[in-house]
């Protein structure tokens, strides 16, 4: 069971960036850092896809509504990379059985994303674009220091991880009135545009121009 801190943490960081936390993995295991990643990590085409992933997430990860179509998208693909992660740690380490790690990889993952693409919505409520940018830059620091703080000491970091993922979701419930709040008034926003349009006259005819045949 001993890379089951290894396994906790690296789901928690996938639901928030997984191409980061491939990129990362890759990175300590190709450079000798850490001895229990996989090699299938290692790769060098895994390497360059998590690279060019991570570099288009870091842009749309940080633009106003962008970040949760981004998000949406990544509904299923940031559990299953969790899933698969942490099935590659247990089978390196054989200390967990590969299913049971990607159980708890993929749903730590769920849970950390879903904690993340709901804080985004919360976020775009505000009219101004800074604060996206702020706390897309934090999550992306967060996940590379816990990450690789997890190399060195697993057990410490899937506690914070843990913590992390608690206060979260706590901070969500408290922002699901706001989150739902906005969804109404786009919605009436919507329908009022809808209504005004249907309301709209037609154009006019100019005097003296001969009118359409009937």
């Amino acid at each position: 069971m001993s890379v089951l801190p290894l396994v906790f943490t690296s789901g928690w960081a996938s639901g928030i960036n997984a191409y980061a936390v491939v990129l990362l993995f890759g990175i300590f295991g190709a450079t000798g850092i850490s001895d229990e990643v996989p090699e299938s990590l290692q790769r060098t085409d895994v390497l360059i896809a998590a690279g060019v992933l991570f570099l288009c997430e870091a842009v749309a990860d940080k633009i106003p509504y962008v970040d949760s179509v981004w998000d949406s998208v990544h509904t299923v693909v940031r559990p299953v990379a969790g899933a698969v992660v942490g099935a590659l740690l247990a089978g390196e380490s054989g200390s967990l059985p590969e299913l049971a790690a990607g159980a708890v990889g993929g749903s730590t993952a769920l849970v950390s994303h879903l904690v993340k693409a709901g804080t985004r919505m919360a976020i775009n409520t505000s009219p101004e674009p800074f604060s996206n940018v702020v706390m897309s830059t934090a999550e992306d620091l967060g996940v590379a220091g816990i990450v690789t703080f997890a190399v060195f000491n697993p057990q410490a970091a899937a506690v914070i991880a843990a913590v992390l993922l608690v206060l979260g979701v706590v901070l969500l419930v408290l922002l699901a009135a706001r989150i739902r709040r906005f969804r109404r008034r786009r919605a009436q926003r919507r329908e009022e545009r809808r209504l005004a349009e249907a309301r709209a006259p037609g154009p006019r005819r100019p005097p003296g121009s001969p009118r359409p045949p009937e």
